[in-house]
């Protein structure tokens, strides 16, 4: 799906904003009709943002079910023969839309968008009432999946697997824009490189009949190659190459019928050989993090300003990359991270696949994970949407080198190898032109593993010094060398990949001993890893846990949250922040990205 973006042919208009909001206590609210009138004793909410923490009423805080929102819309003037489009970035989970009384689209999965042509709905109207039910439930088949129980009080209870908070609401924003009635529907670019010659092969998809055309414009909005048809080839010459550092954009303008729509393109390779990770046929070093969408009272929602900042810590501190764990980010992040050169492992929200941990701590929830009653057929078609829907939003980002389709799912069993080939399959044909990986947990080392046969690159997530050998950082060192030797050797030839690592770190905690929880025991534990990583020539990347601090359910192993952050939750670096500054910045120095 197209982002939304301005043009000649195209206006948008933005419907973020205060919105009246209505908490469904007993999610009785679509049959009631709460959508044919506005909401009655509604309060208010801004959009975008997770509701959770804005709040005030613990009980409203964990309501789970649905969650109403409504708004009065002014109909766009002078549209003629143009469509309106009535778009959200996302609503977690679920979400069913109408306008004034009529249902115009659901959509199920909380981190991916969705739209609706509405033209026909507002028709002679000068208004309209917009609403929204967002449904916050996961159960087996979604994705994540999770289960509802009651308590002794009968008050729902949401139980899920993953470790952070399932924050609720309308996360990114809400647009309406107008199209012309043929327009373009899609676009696929795939780039190749030949010296200093860059390669732009694209495909065109329209809604409605017209000729197609295309002009490829350099940064100073120059024209460098032009063609017509709706498939083609444009080749530039001495080309400024899109690279890790180099956020270097062209800007394909696409002419269907009277539409134009313009998609950034940068021309880059991305290819795995011989244990090294290529961009642009160089090697690359992932330097890094996993992160996420959190803030405080925003939640999960999108905000420009903590995107920029977030981004200038990064970059501080010399890193190039980052996971989008664990779903995919808002749209403006992956612009974003384009346009900063940024390297990005793009995530499917495929995390808590697995019983065997619980809010990403180790121990049976007493469930067996693939099953008819569990994680089931069902499970694995919305993973597939999932994974193909996140692959149709973001393939022409240049910044995406790599498909992560779950987060440490259980993998060393019979049925998780039946559950996954065919969506390792899946991935690959939806774009055959990036590695897909998924990342591995703990529970399933090299002799006990059975999928990563399937994928192109092995990523892990590791904690010895933490949840194993806590504490005994050189019987936690041994084990981490001993594991990464039979990942060589079992697979040889596939790079290896640190997607999370490191310990919960209090901000604040000093200890002349240096023990688990404080600021000396990060750096100790992170150092330790880091002389692993340098020993080892397979090992292609480290992207510790996490960025930031981020919110959890509550538990005896969460104060607050997750603190295994290189910055607490409100971005102050922690000392270990400063430690890995050093190190990144000089590996930058060397590796030239």
């Amino acid at each position: 799906m197209l982002t939304v973006r301005e043009s000649s042919s195209r206006s948008v208009f933005d419907l973020d904003g205060i919105w009246d909001f209505k908490i469904d206590k007993d999610n009785q609210g679509v049959e009631q009709g709460w959508f044919n009138a506005p909401l009655s004793e509604a309060s208010t909410m801004p959009v975008p943002a997770s509701y959770n923490d804005v709040v005030t009423d613990i009980d409203q805080r964990d309501h789970v079910g649905y969650l109403w929102y409504q708004r009065e819309v002014r109909v766009p003037r002078k549209l003629g023969s143009d469509r309106l489009v009535l778009r959200f970035g996302s609503a977690t989970h679920n979400a069913i839309v109408w306008v004034d009384d009529t249902e115009v689209m659901r959509h199920q999965g909380g981190y991916l968008p969705f739209e609706a042509d509405i033209t026909d709905n507002i028709a002679g109207k000068e208004t309209f009432r917009l609403t929204v039910a967002v449904d916050n439930r996961l159960e087996w088949t979604s994705i994540p999946p999770g289960y509802i129980t009651t308590d002794s009080t009968g008050k729902r209870v949401q139980t899920y697997f993953h470790d952070f908070y399932n924050y609720a609401g309308i996360h990114r924003s809400v647009k309406l824009y107008t199209r012309p009635e043929t327009y373009v529907k899609d676009i696929t670019v795939v780039t190749e490189i030949e010296g200093t010659t860059g390669i732009v092969k694209y495909d065109v998809v329209t809604g409605g009949s017209g000729e197609v055309s295309v002009n490829l414009k350099c940064a100073c909005g120059k024209v460098v190659a032009s063609a017509d048809g709706a498939q083609g080839e444009l080749r530039v010459e001495d080309a400024h190459f899109w690279a890790p550092g180099d956020g270097y954009l062209y800007t394909l303008e696409v002419h269907a019928g009277e539409d134009v729509y313009p998609q950034t393109v940068g021309i880059r390779t991305v290819e795995v050989k011989d244990s090294q990770f290529l961009i642009n046929g160089k090697p690359f070093y992932f330097r890094g993090y996993g992160r996420h969408e959190d803030n405080t009272v925003r939640g999960k929602a999108h905000d420009d300003v903590m995107m920029v900042h977030d981004f200038e810590l990064m970059k501080w501190q010399g890193a190039n990359s980052f996971r989008t764990s664990h779903y995919p980010y808002a749209e403006e992040v992956m612009d974003y991270a384009d346009r900063m050169g940024f390297v990005v492992i793009d995530e499917t929200p495929a995390v808590g696949l697995n019983t065997g941990l619980g809010g990403g701590i180790f121990g049976s929830q007493g469930f067996k994970t693939f099953s008819p009653e569990t994680v089931n057929e069902k499970t694995q078609e919305t993973h597939r949407r999932e994974i193909e829907g996140l692959i149709a939003r973001d393939k022409n980002h240049p910044c995406v080198v790599l498909w992560a389709i779950a987060n440490e799912p259980e993998t060393n069993t019979p049925e998780s190898r039946e559950y996954f080939e065919p969506l390792a399959a899946a991935a690959k044909a939806a774009d055959p032109t990036r590695p897909v990986g998924y990342v591995n947990v703990m529970l399933s080392p090299p002799e006990l593993e059975k999928i990563t046969d399937f994928f192109d690159v092995i990523m892990l997530n590791r904690y010895y010094g933490w949840y194993v050998n806590t504490g005994n950082l050189a019987d936690a060192e041994k084990a981490l060398r001993d594991e990464v030797k039979g990942w060589i050797k079992d697979y040889p030839g596939k790079p290896i990949l640190f997607t999370e690592y490191g310990p919960d770190t209090m901000s604040g905690q000093a200890d002349l001993y240096r023990r688990p929880w404080s600021q000396e025991f990060q750096i100790d534990m992170l150092s330790m890893f880091h002389r692993v990583f340098d020993d080892t020539p397979e090992i292609v990347g480290e992207q510790m846990w996490n960025f930031a601090d981020f919110m959890t359910i509550p538990g005896i192993m969460r104060v607050g949250g997750n603190k295994k952050g290189m910055f607490t939750r409100e971005r102050d670096p922690k000392p270990a922040a400063y430690v890995v500054r050093e190190r990144w910045l000089a590996k930058k120095k060397e590796q030239g990205c």
